[in-house]
Order: C-alpha cells, then sequence, then structure tokens
C-alpha cells in the first residue's frame, strides 16, 4: 500500500490519519515516508527502500517495544505513573491522554532520557523552563510530570484550548507559533503534532 500527496504536507497527514481511521485495528501498522527532492511526500506501511522513515507509529506495537526492556534507568511501564499522571491532570485540569501522549512522544516513559538539545526527563523539560516551573528534579517522575503538565496547562490557556497549538509551543516554543500564527512548516513540529494527538486518541 502506498499513498501519495504532491507539496501539501498539511494533506500529506490529513491522508494518514484518515488511513488509520480507516483500518480495522488487528491491521494497524507503522507508517513510513519520504519526500522527494520535488517535493512529492510518499507514505507506506510495507517500505522496500531504506530512504523511508518511520512517521508514525503503531501505539501498540509502540507500548510493547517500549516495555519489554527491564534495563535500569530505561523505559518503564507507563502504568507505573498513571497515579502521578491522573494526579496532575486533575489539579491542572488537563486531559490525561494529552498528558500521556506528551510522555510517549517524548521520551516513551523514560525517566532518565536527556535529548541532545539538553531537555530532561519524562515529558524533556528544558533545564531553563524547569526552573521557571520551579521543578527541583527533571529527572524525578513527579516533579517532572508536575511541571510539565503545568506547561502544558499555561500552553493550552495561552491558544486558548488549542491543542494542536499548545502541542506545537511544547515542540518549537511559543514564539515560533506566535510568528506563523499557527503551527510552524517544520517537518519535525508537524510530525510531533500528528504523533502526539494520535496517541492522544488511542489513550482515550
Amino acid at each position: 500500500m502506498r499513498l501519495t500527496s504532491h507539496r501539501l504536507f498539511a494533506a500529506a497527514i490529513l491522508t494518514v490519519a484518515a488511513l488509520s481511521w480507516c483500518i480495522p485495528a488487528p491491521a494497524r501498522a507503522d507508517i513510513y515516508k519520504y519526500e522527494d527532492p520535488d517535493g512529492t511526500v510518499h507514505f507506506t506501511d510495507a517500505p522496500t527502500d531504506n530512504r523511508f522513515k518511520i512517521f508514525m507509529r503503531d501505539i501498540k506495537k509502540d507500548k510493547r517495544l517500549r516495555t519489554a526492556f527491564k534495563l535500569s534507568g530505561y523505559a518503564r511501564n507507563p502504568a507505573e505513573f498513571e497515579p502521578i499522571i491522573s494526579s496532575c491532570s486533575r489539579e491542572f485540569g488537563v486531559d490525561s491522554s494529552l498528558v500521556k501522549a506528551v510522555i510517549h512522544a517524548e521520551s516513551g516513559y523514560n525517566p532518565s532520557a536527556v535529548s541532545p538539545k539538553g531537555a530532561q526527563g519524562l515529558m524533556q523539560l528544558m533545564p531553563k523552563t524547569a526552573q521557571g516551573l520551579k521543578v527541583a528534579d527533571s529527572f524525578n517522575p513527579s516533579d517532572n510530570i508536575r511541571g510539565g503538565v503545568r506547561y502544558l496547562r499555561f500552553l493550552l490557556d495561552t491558544f486558548k484550548g488549542n491543542e494542536s497549538l499548545a502541542v506545537a509551543a511544547y515542540n518549537c516554543g511559543l514564539n515560533a507559533v506566535a510568528k506563523y500564527g499557527g503551527v510552524p512548516p517544520y517537518p519535525e513540529t508537524q510530525t510531533y503534532v500528528s504523533k502526539v494527538l494520535s496517541y492522544r486518541n488511542s489513550y482515550r
């Protein structure tokens, strides 16, 4: 199966979203993509070329992969953090499924995760952001989740409840979203928003 969209990345995302809604649950699979030099974007669930890169994972398969490892400090069982997530979601009035989706996309439930840019912990808080949110220890799951949910609440309030814009700002910053008046045209951010909202729907 292969889908092709010409130039309009947003249209490509909608196509993949529609595809995922139409596929029965047992047939779900990872979706891969690559973009030609002329801007044509290709999608497939059965890549035959190493130019295809993962675009959207089958969330059930992704959970199994992430929780199969028992190494200390690696990804842990998401259920372990359910009480913290539930408590912080109630405290700040943020949908718990959105919180889980952000954690899933950011760290894969690895509380020791550190990004190349220095973001830390389950919700990948940058040190300055963590400091502003009064997070004492970004590698402490309770501190990290509380700070991340508090930040999501701020972003949701800033964008009047628009989850797409809030998630985009979580990824690339408020200034970028304000500059473009919407989700910025950064492939990384557009993919991130699509992934988080897809995960959020799966967690509901």
